[in-house]
This record gives structure tokens, C-alpha cells and sequence, in this order.
């Protein structure tokens, strides 16, 4: 139960920041979007990963919202931000070319490194309401190498 108010706590936090997000003239997805990268960062740290670096692009193509250490295993984060579940879950937003950038964006990391590690594919959902604290849903292992032949 401790870590649950931890990470309660930890997100109200967002509420008192002058935050674009929150203002009604600035209804950007971007702003949305970095309010929920913000917002899986924080959930991320308060469950025990390490992030090492947000809104990852690496020159060869590919994207990355959040890199994270999970232990010994690294792990690439993307994060869907919503306001209502009209659109489906964060796991059928993920779609085959989004997959296959998070996939580049992973294996150019992965180059850079002098061994070989363990790593998975995370998905990230926050449920953001106007005037509550954000609802985070994580999905460990979301997709992996073999979702690639049934896409």
C-alpha cells in the first residue's frame, strides 16, 4: 500500500505545476503528450526503473518515448496519453508501424552497446481527466519480436 500513495502523491505533484496542458486555451496533443510522458516517467521511477532518456530519435530513424532500466533488463517505453477510452486500450493504439519504429529506435540502441542485454517492449497508458490524478496502466512485455510476422 505504500507504494501506491508514493506514486499517488508523486503525481498530484503535476497538478501544481503550471503545466500548458492544463490550460484550456493550449489544448495541444503535443502538450498532452509530454504531460503524459512526463506523468509514465514519474510512475516508471516509483515502480524501481531507472530512465535513461526521453523522446529518444536516433539519426537512422525509429522512435522511443522512454528508455528505462528494469534491473538487468532495458526497456523501450511508449507511452499513450488519452482523455477518454474512446479510441481502444494503449495495446490496439500500438500498431504495426508504430511497433516497427519503437523496434528501429530499440535496435540502434542496441548497436551502441559494447554486449549484449536483456530487453523488452513496454506500452504505457495514461488516463488523463481534468482535475484528477492521472490513471497509469503499464503493460510489461507488450509486444515482442514475434508480433512482427502477425502484423
Amino acid at each position: 500500500m505504500g507504494l501506491v500513495r508514493c506514486i499517488a502523491a508523486r503525481l498530484r505533484l503535476f497538478h501544481r505545476w503550471n503545466c500548458p496542458c492544463l490550460n484550456r486555451e493550449v489544448r495541444s496533443t503535443d502538450w498532452l503528450g509530454a504531460y503524459g510522458e512526463l506523468a509514465a516517467a514519474s510512475f516508471l521511477r516509483a515502480a524501481g526503473c531507472s530512465v535513461l532518456r526521453r523522446n529518444w530519435r536516433p539519426v537512422r530513424g525509429g522512435e522511443i518515448d522512454l528508455v528505462c532500466r528494469d534491473g538487468a533488463c532495458l526497456v523501450f517505453v511508449e507511452v499513450k496519453t488519452r482523455t477518454h477510452g474512446g479510441y481502444g486500450g494503449a495495446r490496439r493504439a500500438v500498431n504495426a508501424r508504430k511497433r516497427a519504429l519503437i523496434r528501429q529506435g530499440a535496435a540502434e540502441w542496441l548497436r551502441q552497446l559494447p554486449d549484449t542485454v536483456p530487453f523488452r517492449y513496454d506500452i504505457v497508458e495514461v488516463m488523463y481527466r481534468e482535475g484528477e490524478v492521472p490513471e497509469i496502466t503499464r503493460l510489461c512485455g507488450a509486444f515482442g519480436e514475434r508480433d512482427l510476422a502477425a502484423s
